[in-house]
């Protein structure tokens, strides 16, 4: 048993919560310190592919999270006239793999991983800068001056992590080479049911339906980092880029307010060769951010979770339960942060030749070769 020992979670993210939930489950007791100072998600909506309903219903918490989302009929690539390049029967994968192509609104996936965790001790206002070692103890500094000792570290602080960067320095976020817009609308006579994205030669767009008539949208088009343009840009700017793609894309920005605009820079981590560090472990976007063109970012970090809590329960150290949990993590994290990125840099051609290539060379690939990109990504083994 590891009642005596004390466990601390950095960040009250997806990541974080889940940990903190499947550390429970186990019979231990985190804290978690979280740098906001209050609770809350960020973000639109996001999709949770089977091997992630996979890691909930491991963790029992599958009915709570799946009853505030929807399941949706397909995903579809299709082209700036609203040509089909590929299509996923969400069906009939989900008759092999599971549950899959569920959508949900960040804030309810955040406010059911809370409800799970609610007596769980979360110290706000607490952002960790960096950690030195007392002994056996870790001991975590916040750029307040306090200071936290600890037996067993779980870093799950997100891309920008000053600890993982301490540990690993040169673990710098890199950029994907496009900027991104995203909300949620309401979608109240538009009757879309599947998910979709389209790639054209202005950029790439895509559409994911949520519950109570809710729709999730995104635009990423090519920039340089942190373009002052693209900061400034409104409604009225990617109605002009985005106006002549197929349906129903102008009239889903149509009905986008300007100050429920989300914006931001599109950025990965390479990945690092290590994840766990004596006492101290990464999990989350600490340790493996990706692109989110496989949608994978939320999985992975729930993956985690369940696979950092099975290595826990086998018992003996913790210190060993982490190195073990990167064996079985690296690998798998690593190639879908490649994979991710590569698709990325597929979609994102502005060369009206090359995507008129990639278009044909992608609507004459047997369904096989799909399905067995879905087999790694969904035949999880937990």
């Amino acid at each position: 048993m590891r009642t005596h020992e004390q466990f601390t979670i950095i960040g009250a993210g997806i990541a974080g919560l889940t940990t903190a939930i499947a550390l429970r489950q186990i019979g231990l007791q985190p804290t978690i310190f979280e740098a906001a100072p209050t609770i809350k998600a960020l973000g639109a909506g996001l999709g949770l592919a089977a091997n992630a309903v996979k890691a909930l219903q491991k963790l029992g918490i599958a009915e709570a999270i799946l009853s505030a989302g929807r399941f949706l009929d397909a995903f579809t690539i299709l082209d700036q006239q609203g040509r089909i390049i590929t299509r996923t029967d969400s069906k009939r994968i989900s008759q092999k793999y599971g549950i899959d192509n569920f959508t949900i609104h960040r804030g309810a996936l955040h406010r059911e991983l809370l409800n799970q965790v609610a007596d769980t001790p979360i110290i706000t206002s607490k952002r960790a800068t960096r950690v030195s070692k007392e002994g056996q103890r870790s001991i975590l500094h916040f750029d307040d001056g306090t200071e936290h000792s600890t037996d067993y570290l779980i870093v799950a602080d997100g891309i920008h992590s000053p600890i993982r960067q301490q540990l690993v320095p040169d673990s710098h976020p890199r950029y994907a080479g496009y900027t991104c817009w995203r909300s949620v609308i309401d979608s109240t006579g538009l009757d879309i049911t599947a998910a979709t994205e389209t790639w054209g030669i202005n950029g790439r767009i895509g559409m994911a339906p949520l519950a109570d008539n809710l729709l999730y949208w995104f635009a990423c088009v090519n920039a340089q980092p942190n373009d002052p343009k693209m900061r400034q840009f409104r409604t009225s700017d990617l109605l002009r880029l985005f106006g002549d793609y197929h349906e129903p894309i102008p009239q889903v920005l149509a009905r986008v307010k300007n100050e429920n605009l989300l914006w931001n820079d599109i950025f990965d981590l390479k990945p690092i060769p290590r994840y766990a560090f004596d006492n101290i472990v990464l999990v989350g976007d600490a340790a493996h951010a990706t692109t989110p063109n496989m949608g994978q970012g939320a999985c992975q970090a729930i993956e985690d979770a369940v696979v950092l809590a099975d290595e826990l329960n086998k018992g003996g150290l913790a210190s060993d339960a982490f190195k073990r949990f990167e064996q079985r993590r690296l690998k798998r994290t690593h190639y879908i942060t490649d994979r991710s990125r590569q698709i990325g840099q597929v979609a994102q051609t502005q060369r009206p030749i090359v995507a008129w290539l990639r278009n044909s060379v992608f609507r004459l690939l047997p369904p096989s070769m799909n399905e067995s990109q879905l087999k790694q990504i969904y035949e999880v083994d937990f």
